[in-house]
């Protein structure tokens, strides 16, 4: 029987591309998006048109009740792919209880509560995949985005925790941290500043999305059965642990 995967934020960058990956892999793909509605009506409709299985879903995944309504409609997940995320760039001293709150929100909380609605289901088949796209920042901390970083560190400890609670009822948890990949949240980065990073970087380049996509897609399988509660670094050679 086909697997379904959920990507939240799957309209752009890593999303689009984990996306496309398990599409050519024969799983059925919901499409998750916020604002980008065209953009994921248009992803699913091309994909069908190849006779690819996909939908977009609209969700807010700040709000419980918005995944609620998405999990009576589409009733079962096998695998949850946490990639919807929000970065700023502001001084720490600037950062302000809104600003700490809507990061925690988009990039800690709405992971929490996809993961609570999806494990019941996942649960009576003794099978799941939940897998967060966390980030270098929370690995070795933030300069200019405390907040971000801090929510990604949040979410890898998420990542360990749900893998203690769950591998053993067949529900694999696991964080894909990128380095700097090439995206449109990244596009902000040239000449110099590029040089300079790149500099820092062993493999001498930033990432691509399609390089996250296969990290993602192998532990979206049966092949990674045996691996949970792990970070997989994607980076370069940035971070070396």
């Amino acid at each position: 029987m086909k697997r379904t995967a959920f990507i939240t934020g799957g309209t752009q960058g890593i999303g689009k591309a984990i996306v496309k990956k398990l599409i050519s892999q024969d799983y059925k793909v919901l499409i998750g998006f916020m604002s980008q509605k065209a953009k994921a009506h248009d992803m699913a409709k091309n994909i069908n048109s190849m006779n690819g299985d996909a939908i977009a879903v609209h969700v807010d995944i700040t709000s419980r009740s918005s995944i609620q309504e998405v999990m009576a409609k589409v009733q079962h997940i096998d695998i949850l792919i946490n990639n919807a995320g929000i970065s700023q760039s502001k001084d720490f001293l600037d950062i302000t209880d809104e600003d700490w709150n809507q990061m925690m929100n988009t990039n800690l909380r709405g992971a929490f509560i996809f993961s609570q609605a999806v494990i019941p289901s996942m649960l009576k088949q003794n099978w799941g995949r939940i897998i967060n796209i966390t980030s270098i920042g929370g690995q070795w901390g933030g300069v200019n985005q405390v907040h971000y970083a801090s929510s990604k560190a949040g979410l890898s400890g998420l990542t360990m925790s749900l893998a203690r609670l769950y591998s053993g009822k067949g529900i694999t948890s696991n964080s894909v941290s990128p380095g700097i990949i090439e995206t449109d949240m990244t596009s902000w980065i040239k000449d110099q500043d590029k040089n300079i990073l790149t500099k820092d970087i062993p493999l001498g380049r930033f990432g691509l999305v399609e390089e996250v996509a296969e990290v993602v897609s192998f532990l979206a399988s049966n092949a990674s059965g045996y691996i949970t509660g792990q970070t997989i670094n994607v980076n370069g050679g940035m971070l070396r642990t």
